[in-house]
């Protein structure tokens, strides 16, 4: 692969894990005095994320732009004390990037496929990150504490998220879901498919204005009753993971 020529690359010729400089203003707001820390991470994606297939050899380059940073400004939506519930995390997108920022939050990681959660766990323990669990698992079969906040990254269509998320939030909690510029069209398509099984009016939300651009879309959902729903035998799996 060529790298890209704006990305930073390191002394061995690869693609550097530190942030470029255009983006350290906002890495800077967004993860505090935890940047360090959001690097080693960084470092991670960018060679074993790359080596295992849990990140596109294409996207190494630009794994601020596109992933960390867009990842992190999410927080902003989050309080202090939350439990959040990541599901299909991946390489750990965002819920990974959510526990760096935040050490005052509890993330749990949901995701199905063995190799992924072997580098989930191996992050975890290499970053000492106490705040995070990782969970083997599909979201439809996951039981125990439901959660303030649920996300979700590019893992499935409005109505099959809403069906796979909204049990395991509380009422009154929320389901966030890092989407597209489809995000609105989205929601005119299943919005009454999200009312059917127990959410409330989804809206979009900017984060990171100001910080990044363009800013993360979020669609924000909340619980408002518990309605466990079936899912297709055809539905894919909450654990696939697409790219933006």
């Amino acid at each position: 692969m060529t790298p890209d020529p704006a990305a930073p690359i390191d002394s061995d010729g690869g693609v550097s894990s530190v942030v470029p400089d255009a983006l350290r203003p906002a890495a800077a707001v967004l993860f505090g005095d935890r940047l360090p820390l959001a690097t080693a991470y960084a470092e991670l994606l960018v060679t074993e994320g790359v080596v295992r297939g849990l990140i596109g050899p294409r996207e190494a380059p630009r794994i601020w732009e596109r992933h960390l940073l867009n990842c992190a400004a999410v927080s902003q939506l989050i309080s202090s004390g939350e439990t959040v519930v990541d599901v299909g995390s991946g390489a750990g997108l965002p819920g990974i990037v959510l526990a760096v920022a935040r050490s005052d939050i509890s993330v749990i990681l949901i995701e199905p496929l063995a190799r992924r959660t072997a580098f989930l766990t191996e992050t975890v323990d290499a970053l000492r990150l106490a705040n995070v669990t990782v969970h083997r698992g599909r979201a439809e079969e996951a039981t125990g504490p439901q959660a303030d906040v649920v996300t979700a990254r590019a893992v499935a269509p409005l109505d099959r998220l809403a069906g796979w998320c909204l049990p395991l939030a509380r009422v009154g909690g929320r389901l966030l879901a890092l989407k597209g510029s489809s995000a609105e069209e989205e929601i005119v398509e299943h919005q009454p498919a999200v009312t059917r099984l127990g959410g409330g009016p989804a809206t979009v939300v900017r984060c990171g204005e100001g910080l990044i651009d363009p800013p993360t879309t979020v669609v924000s959902i909340e619980c408002v009753a518990h309605v466990r729903s079936k899912p297709s035998r055809k539905a894919a799996r909450p654990g696939g993971r697409s790219r933006r």
